[in-house]
């Protein structure tokens, strides 16, 4: 494996520990939060005075730099799909730490993750990083690139200005759609600002380029844009459904992104591309294990007399929404 690959993947598997981790932090927290005052969910704010929710919130903000600096240093292909790991990470600490049950449905997903996982990563492609942000202009402005973004923004416009006043509150895949387009160009947008940011600490300075300054407002907009449909969704729907809808989508569609504009698939052969999809295939399969065994166990917990709409259990539940942009979020 190519060294800046394995430097990617270092980060991007140190990201899952620290968001994975994060999470059991900051739901401890909001639990002594709980204990002492009003919940988060019923609009407290006693969790900022808890040392866990801070220290969670910390590891959050590391695990996040850590994957924004793997996109500088590794594909798209083997950045966005190890953020499955967190997942686990998050499943086997709640089983020890909060005795949130592990079923062994679920320990079958976590293993179908750690598999998918390693598949992707023994036949990742060696990327070619680009010396300058100009180099990353001109794949920028392909035509392939350029028509792969004139049709995401396209849908983007048909699904906020036609779709959504009419099926937004009722059709959970418009709310997706939106975050998910969006996030694709987000993370293409990331890695070229990671990698300019990277070029002028080895000593190419690359802010004095418009090109990055582009980049930098691009990925500004999409983030904004993302996280308000993103959050729109857990308000309106169910977030055990949320989750692994929007993790498929945004992960299928960040890969074709970063593969039609990096040209990350170009020069490996079929069985190896091959290869990367099953193991693209089997992670999101073990995701889905996973969510739905939590949905499950939720459903067999909950009396008649706990069952509520997916507004009420967003006003009631024990833990407010805290987004990432590759979605982890195991515990809502």
């Amino acid at each position: 494996m190519a060294e800046d690959n394995v430097r990617g993947l270092v980060l991007a598997v140190s990201s899952s520990v620290f968001i994975g981790t994060s999470f059991i932090l900051k739901k401890k927290g909001l639990r002594c939060a709980a204990a002492n005052g009003t919940r988060a969910g019923n609009g407290g704010y006693t969790y900022l005075l808890e040392p866990l929710w801070w220290a969670g919130m910390t590891l959050m903000c590391i695990g996040e730099a850590a994957n924004f600096v793997a996109y500088a240093y590794a594909p798209a292909v083997l950045v966005t799909p190890l953020g499955a790991l967190s997942i686990i990470i998050s499943a086997v600490l709640a089983h020890f730490m909060l005795k949130e049950r592990l079923s062994k449905l679920g320990i079958l997903g976590c293993v179908s993750c750690i598999v998918g996982s390693v598949m992707i990563v023994l036949h990742a492609p060696q990327e070619k990083t680009p010396t300058s942000v100009q180099q990353i202009w001109d794949l920028a402005i392909q035509p392939d690139f350029l028509i792969y973004v004139a049709a995401s923004l396209s849908i983007v416009a048909v699904l906020i200005l036609h779709l959504e006043p009419r099926y937004g509150l009722s059709n959970i895949l418009v709310y997706l759609g939106i975050c998910s387009l969006m996030g694709s160009l987000t993370v293409v947008s990331i890695k070229a600002i990671g990698i300019a940011i990277k070029l002028t600490l080895e000593g190419t300075n690359q802010l004095i380029y418009a090109e990055t300054w582009f980049f930098m407002t691009v990925g500004a907009i999409c983030v904004i844009t993302q996280l308000n449909y993103l959050n729109k969704a857990l308000d309106t729907f169910n977030a055990a459904i949320v989750s692994p809808i929007y993790y498929v989508m945004f992960t299928t569609l960040t890969i074709a992104a970063s593969a039609i504009m990096f040209k990350d698939w170009s020069g490996q052969d079929a069985s190896s591309i091959a290869s990367e999809i099953c193991g693209f295939i089997t992670v999101l399969t073990g995701t889905i294990i996973l969510h739905a065994t939590r949905e499950h166990e939720q459903a067999n917990t909950s009396g008649p007399a706990n069952r509520y709409t997916s507004k009420e259990s967003h006003k009631y539940g024990d833990d407010e929404h805290l987004i990432t942009l590759h979605n982890t979020d195991y515990f809502d």
